[in-house]
């Protein structure tokens, strides 16, 4: 999840996809992506790395699926992970180029949606919750109607990052469903208060940690990592909120696609990503954790005891992993994204 749209790629190489030795394209989320550790792998392997912003996970996989990419590795989330399995955009991966997969922390191994981590590694976790500038409002955050019973201090002033399964998730979830129902008279109460919502927004848009830490909106619905840069930018006048009808939790990982042109490139990265201090590096740029054991002695400090991040006892049951959603769940989700995005 999860991940802010940054206005320019960071590239540490040429423009091209061509393949060629010493390089390597990386397909990931905007503003995601530590420079600090792209230049720390280029000057120990030699290895070039250029990296394209994506602002979804169905825009990614669109850009695969239609072919001809140029891309070798990719960061996908964990609803979507067995999606790019089934479709035969990804490899399994050769543990036997990867020492350090010993590495991923034991509750990262055998998770739902790639049982012994045999197509992808840990990249980062968090969750989905809402930003709130407590200067402008200073109700109650930890809830979905935030957004969706936009409170008049907020009216025109909230953003809503446009992620399909997160968004329609939480709508869900505050409607008393479960995320993918399949309950026709659920979706319809999840479609009708998306509706009547979206009015009182003042956008859809992936650029969360630059606007709300200037000021131009009070509130979005956010990722934690995100939020915890703005709080930071904002001398902690922005907090962020776990909605109590029920929130998101997300793990993004690296996936070496099938049509990777510069693999053995691809594995020295994904090995060095799963090193300790390389996976704090990442962490400590986009303020998620990850999934590595023994990154904690590298980690920044003020990530230690940051609510963002060390979720707070009385929000830690609302949190899920979103499933896959397929068949009819994934239809009315359709139907009901499309009709919001008119």
């Amino acid at each position: 999840m999860k991940h802010l749209l940054s206005a320019t790629a960071m590239v540490l190489a040429s423009a091209t996809l061509a393949a060629a030795e010493g390089e390597l394209q990386l397909y990931n989320w905007g503003n995601y992506t530590s420079p600090e550790l792209l230049a720390k792998f280029e000057a120990e392997t030699g290895i070039k790395v250029t990296v394209t912003d994506y602002d979804s996970n169905d825009v990614a996989l669109a850009k695969v699926e239609a072919g001809g990419s140029g891309f070798d590795l990719v960061v996908p989330s964990a609803s979507y992970v067995p999606i790019w399995v089934e479709k035969g955009l990804v490899q399994e991966l050769d543990l036997s180029k990867l020492p350090n997969h010993k590495n991923i922390a034991p509750e990262w191994m055998d998770v739902d949606w790639d049982q012994g981590r045999k197509f992808s590694v840990p990249w980062q976790w968090g969750s989905t919750g809402i930003a709130v500038n407590t200067k402008i409002y200073g109700g109650d955050i930890n809830t979905s109607a935030v957004f969706l019973e936009v409170p008049p201090e907020l009216v025109g002033k909230i953003n809503v990052v446009p992620e399909m399964i997160d968004i329609v998730s939480l709508a869900t979830m505050y409607v008393g469903g479960e995320p993918c129902s399949e309950d026709p008279e659920v979706m319809k109460k999840t479609r009708d208060v998306l509706l009547a919502a979206k009015p009182n927004w003042i956008s859809m848009d992936y650029g969360a940690t630059e606007r709300l830490s200037n000021g131009d909106w009070a509130a979005s619905v956010n990722w934690n990592g995100s939020t915890m840069r703005v709080r930071l930018n904002t001398n902690g006048d922005v907090q962020y909120g776990y909605p109590k009808e029920g929130y998101p939790i997300f793990m993004d990982s690296v996936m070496l696609l099938q049509d990777a042109q510069n693999v053995e490139e691809a594995y020295k990265f994904i090995d060095f990503i799963m090193l300790p201090e390389n996976a704090a590096m990442i962490s400590a740029f986009a303020r998620y954790a990850n999934g590595i054991a023994g990154s904690d002695a590298f980690m920044p400090e003020d990530m230690k005891t940051a609510p963002e991040v060390v979720v707070p006892e009385e929000h830690k049951a609302a949190g899920k992993f979103l499933p896959t959603c397929r068949g009819k769940g994934l239809e009315y989700m359709t139907a009901i994204w499309t009709e919001l995005q008119k």
